[in-house]
């Protein structure tokens, strides 16, 4: 899928801009001048809706294209949670690339049709090397294979396209596992388990604050000892 951006170039501040209904912008790399821009907030809302940050974006500023760029940053409002400011990043065809890529899981594992429990996932993102026209919007993770409990998926499992490599995480790392389902047994043990630490926490915290007291008391009789020697020493 082809996405494209326009831009207008700018020279007034990003706070100005936005007071013009338009989102600031910037694009820079490719040994080229970082260049000022505007854009309209909803169109690039749209935009990164679909492309999100693995995507080439066909980027045009004053109506002329200017090649192929990458969603580099968008930087958001803490408070309104709206988008504030975009850096875009020039891509060199002709260079290799790493780009970050979304992992998507497709399919249905066996075991947890046929025998309940969790599909457990630690890995959503990895970082890719390959030529910019190889570039993938996502990578696809095969859940048909997981026929057993013991059976896991790692990074070297993932089918890749040709021409591109995963150079982070490392290749052994845990992408996704099947969990079974605790049994009742279990998960009164564990409910056991945490009323044992709930109650020696308490005990632990009643006895932090006696011992605070105590020191408080010892500091208090010091301090009244030294009041009374004092009252000696005047005599």
């Amino acid at each position: 899928m082809a996405f494209t951006l326009a831009a207008t170039t700018r020279t007034i501040k990003g706070q100005k801009v936005r007071y013009t209904g338009q989102l600031p912008a910037v694009v820079y790399g490719a040994a080229s001048d970082a260049l000022s821009l505007a854009v309209s907030p909803t169109e690039f809302l749209k935009l990164y809706k679909q492309a999100g940050a693995s995507s080439l974006v066909d980027l045009h500023v004053d109506g002329k294209e200017t090649g192929k760029v990458l969603i580099q940053d968008v930087q958001v409002d803490p408070v309104k949670g709206a988008i504030i400011h975009v850096d875009l990043r020039r891509i060199d065809m002709n260079k290799a690339m790493h780009a970050p890529v979304t992992l998507r899981f497709v399919g249905e594992p066996p075991v947890v049709k046929a025998m309940g429990g969790t599909l457990v996932t630690t890995i959503h993102t990895v970082e890719v090397k390959c030529l910019p026209k190889d570039l993938v919007g996502h990578l696809d993770v095969d859940l048909s294979g997981l026929n057993s409990f013991d059976q896991v998926i790692k990074i070297k499992d993932i089918a890749l396209p040709a021409g591109i490599e995963i150079v982070s995480p490392n290749a052994d790392d845990l992408v996704v596992k099947a969990s079974r389902a605790l049994t009742d047994d279990e998960i009164k043990a564990m409910e056991d388990a945490n009323a044992s630490a709930d109650v020696s926490k308490i005990a632990s915290v009643k006895e932090e604050k006696k011992a605070e007291e105590a020191a408080k008391a010892e500091e208090a009789g010091a301090a009244d000892g030294k009041k009374e020697e004092k009252k000696e020493e005047k005599k």
